[in-house]
């Protein structure tokens, strides 16, 4: 696999990524309960923001002085085109994360704990999934059309089915785990598990993670493929993802009081997604510059985000 990233490259990536993860366990809501505020979490996203962009500009710059402009220009569109499409359809998962935790009626203050073990397994399957995507578009190229075909598919359900929630009581996981192991009625604070009259038992708290590891799983399938019609270099991919990834939490808590005003941004990720997965079909006979995709990918966010927040704004002046 042909990549940009040298070991030290990698090693720098790494050393931030664990630093990150430290600065979110031990800083952004702390190591106890806490119930985390709007103005706490714009400021954290904010601070993830511009770590991203501060990499995105270091990473320009070390490719300037040694491959040259061209090459830094095009490297560092796609980190920022990868990054934005991550971040565009890690919304969606928000959305899933927020109908999770109202099913098991689980409070702001301990979601904290379920977000982070989702973050930390989100890393660690993105990582494995991209490694082995990468391996296998090296060796079979053809598997990039099915990866667009399966995206353009996505989209559509996704816009199809957009009014349509899961049941979760109908999981078929969550159904086996009630019937196998014995489960609190109510939560335990932040606790997965308990003890009662010398039985071990799971709490509700444990049920919400199951799900959200599940949903990060499906996500998963959706955005990396996306990215991968982006670039195919590994370290783009796995940066511009993890990155992203590392700030969803306190976009989470950003976002958790202001849902019901994206009601029409689904429509908009299933256009990226669809517009991804037409670009990865046609790139035999028309390539699609990158900075191009970022241009339509940053044009369809702002106009789904900007529809919204009119749609939203209109159904609070009828309600009145």
């Amino acid at each position: 696999m042909e990549s940009i990233g040298t070991w030290w490259m990698w090693a720098v990536f790494a050393a931030i990524v664990v630093t990150m993860l430290l600065v979110d366990l031990f800083a952004f809501g702390g190591g106890k309960q806490h119930r985390v505020s709007l103005k706490e979490a714009a400021g954290w996203s904010l601070a993830w923001v511009t770590v991203s962009l501060l990499f995105a500009a270091g990473l320009w710059g070390y490719l300037d002085g040694t491959l040259g402009r061209a090459v830094a220009n095009e490297q560092t569109t796609a980190f920022v085109t990868g990054y934005l499409v991550e971040k565009s359809l890690a919304v969606d998962n928000v959305f899933v994360w927020m109908m999770i935790f109202s099913f098991f009626a689980v409070p702001l203050e301990l979601q904290r704990r379920v977000l982070l073990y989702g973050i930390v397994g989100a890393i660690v399957l993105r990582t494995v999934m991209i490694f082995a995507g990468s391996w296998l578009i090296n060796e079979f190229h053809w598997l990039l059309y099915v990866f667009g075909a399966f995206l353009i598919v996505t989209g559509v359900k996704m816009a199809w089915f957009s009014e349509h929630d899961p049941d979760l009581e109908k999981n078929p996981l969550i159904r086996w785990i009630r019937n196998h192991y014995p489960i609190t009625e109510k939560l335990e604070g932040e606790r997965f598990f308990v003890m009662r009259d010398g039985v071990r038992m799971m709490t509700p708290l444990f049920l919400a993670l199951v799900l959200v590891e599940i949903s990060d799983v499906i996500f998963a399938v959706d955005s990396i493929p996306a990215i991968f019609a982006i670039t195919t270099d590994p370290f783009i991919v796995l940066t511009s993802n993890l990155f992203a990834i590392l700030g969803l939490r306190a976009m989470y808590f950003l976002l958790a009081d202001l849902g019901d005003r994206f009601e029409l941004l689904k429509y908009g990720l299933a256009a990226i997604l669809v517009f991804i997965g037409t670009k990865m079909l046609i790139v035999e006979w028309i390539k699609i510059p990158v900075l191009v995709s970022l241009s339509v990918v940053a044009t369809i966010l702002a106009c789904s985000v900007a529809a919204s927040l009119w749609y939203s704004a209109r159904k609070e002046a009828q309600a009145d």
